[in-house]
């Protein structure tokens, strides 16, 4: 059903929560491959998505080629962009499993945007902003069908943040936000 994507480059340290918190989605037969789109690292993120059984790719180019050419190599119909130390919650397969089931050809989702430790009145905040508007970000996780996906371009080698960029383009009204909370935080910070 879902391809995963993610784009590397020295993300190692990053690349291991955010693989672990796939696992259940690759026991559910939900993911069908998760591919990582990496730029050259010199850390051993291809040892580490070696090891999670990820088909590692080096490809030279900006972030916007990488993902657009590793989108053109997956299989499934559904593709999952995340970036590294993004983890999604527990329960995440669930509902992820019932919008590609249920959801028409021209919609995206994006998790819930939260953080490692968030106060409940952050999080409330955060539900708060996106009610009234927010746009998503790359951090939340972009799941989109990849038929969608082509037919926008994919993301662009020009665009200064191809993944923002490439979310605007979808539109607001076109992205569904799941209840589901995808973590983001850095390794290194």
């Amino acid at each position: 059903m879902l391809s995963v994507i993610i784009a590397t480059l020295n993300s190692e340290r990053d690349l291991v929560p955010t693989l672990a918190s796939l696992v259940s989605g690759a026991t559910d037969g939900l993911i069908a491959e998760a591919l990582i789109a990496d730029g050259g690292s010199r850390d051993d993120a291809a040892g580490v998505a070696d090891v999670a059984g990820c088909k590692f790719l080096t490809l030279d180019g900006p972030l916007g080629r990488r993902l657009k050419l590793a989108a053109g190599a997956a299989r499934a119909p559904w593709l999952l962009f995340l970036r590294p130390g993004t983890v999604l919650d527990t329960l995440w397969t669930a509902e992820t499993r019932r919008f590609v089931e249920h959801a028409p050809s021209d919609r995206a989702a994006v998790f819930r945007r939260s953080a490692p430790a968030q106060s409940p009145l952050r999080d409330a905040l955060s539900l708060f902003a996106a009610a009234l508007g927010a746009r998503p970000q790359p951090e939340q996780g972009l799941l989109v069908p990849r038929q969608l996906y082509h037919a926008l371009g994919g993301h662009s080698e020009r665009a200064g943040d191809p993944e923002t960029d490439f979310i605007h383009r979808i539109g607001r009204r076109r992205i569904t936000r799941l209840s589901t909370a995808a973590f983001y935080g850095r390794a290194d910070t």
